[in-house]
């Protein structure tokens, strides 16, 4: 398996290498030609990459060979070659930028925006070993290396499901608040945390009553995301029969966990604000329409016979978080934070760091 995607990279031709949180097993999607797809009605079959901007164009790398096996080691241990303590000026932008959210927040409709920074770190680490070192540190995360020569390199390991559907059963999460993960300690979340989750339980539950049926929205729970834990809510229904896939992604993206509330507003003063283009970051990633054919009953004579097998249709969507872009010689790191009317410029930009060593580990 990595000898074929060390072939496939030499070729310049785009593929994805991931594994599913909790697996143990690596999935491996190669493009036979070096073509840009992209999704048109969400009713292609393939690994789609999608942007922050939903106004832009989702990338298709369609399931032209698929390998489903393990990666050995791969080589040196290299290292990250620049300091990884962020600057004083980028400290600095931040807390100018999230005392603007917290004021707009205060004078306007706008309950919450998500705010965010990239780093650049000088580093040469191989991209197979970064993906690597991603799956030894974060088993309960979706990690992945993306690649496609016409638009670049990307790696992460994200703990956020956007949706997963099972035939029109759907499943999502609200993900809100951060803290560092302590051994043998429970979590007592304050009331900002506790609000900023709640809004995202709030939107999520609200959007899908209108294209879902039997929806259900668990308590919120803390949820251990590597060296971070979150508050997060379980929400399940199933697609009526006038819905399909895509209007439950389109319903969905991007969602207050990674955009603010209300949407429009939100996405607004980030695209003004941020000052930097997020591209891929907060966009989502993952199989969409999988067909996978079952047998219906255990006898074997009835499973050879086509009568008695049934194709299901399944996506698994995560949002990009917790990521990377790869250049020849730098690791773009991508970070950022949910911001209401109470938080604290300060912990908010700790916060950054936090979430940053994520990465940083793995260089």
């Amino acid at each position: 398996m990595l000898a074929k995607l060390s072939a496939q990279y030499q070729k310049q031709l785009p593929f994805v290498a991931y594994r599913s949180p909790k697996a143990t097993a690596v999935k491996l999607v190669f493009q036979h030609t070096n073509e840009l797809h992209t999704v048109s009605n969400f009713t292609e079959s393939g690994f789609v990459f999608a942007p922050f901007d939903d106004t832009k164009r989702t990338i298709l790398i369609p399931f032209d060979e698929v390998h489903l096996g393990s990666l050995s080691k791969f080589g040196a241990n290299e290292t990250a070659n620049a300091s990884m303590k962020p600057s004083a000026e980028a400290e600095k932008k931040h807390l100018q930028l999230v005392k603007k959210g917290v004021e707009s927040i205060r004078n306007s409709e706008i309950e919450k925006i998500v705010l965010s920074r990239k780093e650049e770190i000088d580093s040469t680490v191989a991209p197979i070993i970064l993906f690597e070192r991603l799956r030894e540190k974060y088993p309960t995360a979706f990690v992945y290396l993306w690649y496609h020569p016409k638009v670049g390199m990307w790696a992460g390991a994200t703990p956020e499901t956007l949706i997963k559907a099972n035939g029109n059963t759907i499943v999502t999460m609200s993900l809100a608040g951060t803290r560092k993960f302590e051994e043998n300690t429970t979590v007592a979340w304050n009331q900002k945390e506790i609000e900023e989750q709640q809004i995202v339980t709030d939107y999520i539950a609200d959007r899908l009553k209108k294209c879902t049926t039997n929806l259900s929205v668990s308590e919120a729970k803390t949820q251990q995301a590597g060296s971070l834990v979150h508050l997060c809510s379980i929400i399940s229904g199933r697609m009526t029969s006038q819905v399909n896939i895509g209007d439950i992604i389109t319903t969905l993206h991007p969602t207050p966990a990674i955009c603010g509330f209300p949407t429009a507003a939100a996405k607004s003063f980030i695209l003004q604000e941020e000052n930097y283009d997020r591209t891929f970051y907060t966009g989502y990633l993952g199989e969409l329409n999988v067909k996978e054919e079952t047998a219906r009953n255990r006898n074997r004579k009835n499973q050879e016979n086509s009568a008695y097998r049934t194709v299901r249709t399944y996506s698994e969507l995560y949002v990009n978080l917790r990521c990377m872009e790869l250049t020849d010689t730098k690791r773009i790191l991508y970070i950022g934070g949910g911001i209401t009317k109470d938080s604290d410029p300060e912990s908010e930009w700790q916060e950054t760091v936090a979430k940053s060593q994520i990465m940083k580990r793995v260089l």
